[in-house]
C-alpha cells in the first residue's frame, strides 16, 4: 500500500481501513505468540501501512 493511494480517499473510508489494519496486526500478533506465524516481516508492513493510514487521517482533517 503506498501514501497516493490513500489520499484520495474519503475519511470514514480511512477509518474503515484503520480498523481493518489495527485487527490485522491483532492477529499476526496471536499468531507469532503462538508460533504459527512465518513470515515475521508480515508484521512490520502491517504495521507500517497503519502508519500511513494515520497519516492520511490527519492530512483528510486539515483540509
Amino acid at each position: 500500500m503506498k501514501y497516493t493511494d490513500l489520499q484520495d480517499k474519503s475519511l470514514e473510508e480511512l477509518q474503515a481501513l484503520l480498523k481493518e489494519k489495527q485487527l490485522e496486526v491483532f492477529t499476526l500478533r496471536v499468531k507469532l505468540k503462538t508460533m504459527q506465524l512465518t513470515n515475521t516481516a508480515e508484521l512490520r508492513a502491517a504495521k507500517k501501512d497503519i502508519a500511513r493510514v494515520q497519516t492520511a487521517i490527519t492530512a483528510a482533517k486539515q483540509k
